[in-house]
């Protein structure tokens, strides 16, 4: 019992200190070793290089390419205009008296084109708050629309996302981006119907405008005006680049999504299966089987062939491309080694006796299905650590070859494995100590008592409920 309050303590104390700010390159260590010492099981310096630093490093050597190629592909869609583009098509086609939507969609499309949601936040909140100014319609539901259309249904359900909570869980379970993806498709209309109803049922109780409120209204012309001049956004994760004088078409500025797109479902089916790939089974190359590698691969190749074309087809919107270039690369660290470091954390957890009592507790609900029990310990942990790929990385790090036996026997197909841990990231992982959830919310200019309500319910509730919504039928109807 004693060790299961330490772990217990562990995790309650990652989670607050997250929230209070602390950066987890320190937080994470700190507390594994503070645990492995209060535990009285381990020797202290063993279990930090031989147990959080090559669990750390195996999750940055399997999974920087895609951090790195990501955050670069994600700046050059900004400093061409690219991003800015796209949202402003979508919200000028729907129109003011459908703000909302207009919002959500321009996320969703650039989310799911490969495009941080760092950067989309950025790109999206001056464009939403002038939108939702002409619609009277109060700053504090864009939050709540920005974080439905950038962090749940393009982030875990979309089959075919280039996001790293659909990357994770490949060579886990042997699959593909598009893993499940009818269930995926489903998943996703569930998240999005909810979240709009949810956002649009706030928008007709309130006769609240900007006009109402002078403060908000004060607030997001400071706003604005500092963006304008290139100040007040800066939270040190995507450091400035270079603009475009002219930024390009829309068919244009949608090429470089529409390729990442085509090209991962191109080499996912197509391409990897037609190469000879027995050479894997050799010792230098791991010994593993073209399963276990061929998500990442496409990935990598959509990822680097997009970056190419949209370098050729913008060169004259790139005067500083190494700049962008770098600024890329180094927005891509911080966040790799934030989440290889919670990777750290729950290996050295996973070795203390306590938490094989809490693993077996968590395998046991549900009874045969393991789906349930997934699910629960995805978000659970997703939620302690308040990152999504963090606690996906701990749950299949310690559990994943458990989960995938105990799938193979109840006849579960891995796919659907794949897609439900996916989509179990999505929940609690928004909770209010969440990085991505504290930056969307400084870039409105609202706190966590003027904004989160909406946050919670799209980013938590919502994806909740669409998990359900998938065992339920993962269950009864398998995998399509």
């Amino acid at each position: 019992m004693y060790g299961i309050l330490v772990v217990v303590a562990a995790l309650g104390g990652l989670m607050y200190l997250a929230y209070r700010g602390v950066t987890l390159l320190i937080l994470a260590p700190g507390l594994a070793l503070l645990t492995v010492l209060a535990s009285f099981e381990r020797p202290l310096l063993a279990s930090y290089t031989q147990i959080f630093m090559v669990a750390t490093g195996d999750f940055i050597v399997q999974y920087f390419p895609v951090f790195l190629l990501g955050a670069i592909f994600g700046k050059l869609m900004e400093d061409t205009g690219s991003a800015e583009v796209l949202a402003n098509a979508t919200i000028r086609r729907l129109g003011s008296d459908r703000a909302i939507l207009a919002v959500v969609l321009s996320c969703a499309a650039m989310t799911y084109g490969g495009v941080s949601l760092f950067v989309v936040a950025f790109a999206v909140f001056p464009i939403a708050a002038a939108v939702f100014r002409r619609a009277n319609l109060p700053k504090r539901l864009i939050p709540g629309t920005i974080a439905l259309g950038a962090f749940t249904f393009t982030m875990t359900a979309l089959p075919g996302t280039p996001a790293i909570q659909n990357a994770i869980p490949m060579p886990y379970f042997g699959t593909s981006p598009f893993a499940a993806p009818g269930l995926g498709i489903l998943t996703a209309l569930i998240m999005f119907a909810l979240g709009q109803l949810w956002l649009e049922r706030r928008a007709r109780a309130t006769s609240e405008g900007y006009g109402d409120h002078p403060d908000a209204e004060r607030r997001t012309d400071r706003a604005l005006r500092e963006r304008a001049a290139g100040e007040g956004f800066d939270i040190g994760e995507l450091p400035a680049g270079a603009r475009p004088a002219a930024p390009p078409a829309l068919m244009l500025a949608a090429l470089p999504l529409v390729t990442v797109i085509a090209i991962n479902l191109t080499f996912t089916a197509l391409v990897i299966p037609a190469m000879d790939t027995d050479y894997l089974a050799a010792p230098e190359y791991g010994s593993v089987t073209i399963d276990a590698v061929r998500g990442i691969w496409s990935i990598i190749a959509a990822l680097v062939i997009s970056i190419v074309l949209m370098i050729a087809v913008n060169w004259s919107r790139l005067p500083r491309l190494t700049a962008s270039l770098d600024a890329g690369a180094h927005a891509s660290l911080l966040p790799i080694f934030n989440t290889a470091s919670l990777v750290g954390f729950g290996s050295v957890i996973a070795s203390l006796s306590a938490f094989a009592l809490i693993r077996d507790s968590v395998i046991g609900i549900g009874g045969d299905n393991p789906l349930i029990s997934l699910a629960i310990s995805v978000n659970l942990l997703a939620g302690m650590t308040g990152s999504a790929s963090g606690g996906m990385s701990i749950a299949l790090t310690t559990l994943g070859g458990v989960y995938l036996e105990m799938a193979q026997a109840a006849g579960i197909s891995p796919e659907l494995m794949h897609r439900v841990t996916a989509v179990a990231t999505g929940g609690l992982d928004a909770l209010p100590h969440n990085g991505a959830v504290i930056t969307l919310l400084a870039i409105c200019g609202l706190t966590h008592r003027e904004a989160y309500l909406d946050v919670a319910v799209v980013a938590v509730a919502v994806p909740i409920l669409a998990l359900i919504v998938l065992i339920t039928l993962g269950t009864l109807l398998g995998s399509f």
